[in-house]
């Protein structure tokens, strides 16, 4: 059974780190694209990050590019956001979605490259990542 399960959400001060794992179980992630979506109380889902784990090209919201990178373990079949320098505005639930394909389901909206979650296949469970001093 495909199934997607995040853990590394917890209580960060403003200017630290964290490091959300998602790991994949029922497939093989070379053969799917894994992206981060993020979604705050009263704020609309966001894509954060995008990874094609066969040869690691990413996708970075402008949000958060510079500060987080997404990663790939194909050994452990595991994707990694790693994030730094946290802001208060990056508290959120974050999930971590897969759709079987060699391309990040991006779209031109807003003035902006944007990830389309409504593209996204299977779904994790979320996990709440807070950042407060």
């Amino acid at each position: 059974q495909l199934q997607l399960m995040e853990s590394g959400g917890g209580l960060a001060q403003p200017g630290g780190s964290l490091t959300l794992s998602c790991a994949a179980s029922g497939f093989t992630v070379d053969d799917y694209v894994i992206a981060w979506f993020r979604q705050a109380p009263g704020k609309e889902r966001e894509g954060v990050s995008c990874i094609r784990t066969s040869d690691g090209g990413t996708y970075y919201a402008n949000a958060v590019k510079g500060r987080f990178t997404t990663s790939g373990d194909k050994a452990k079949n595991t994707v990694l956001l790693q994030m730094n320098s946290l802001k208060p505005g990056d508290t959120a639930a974050y999930y971590c979605a897969t759709l079987r394909s060699d391309q990040c389901p991006t779209t031109f909206k807003g003035g902006m490259i944007q990830l389309n979650p409504d593209e996204m296949e299977y779904w994790g469970q979320g996990t709440q990542v807070t950042v407060s001093s």
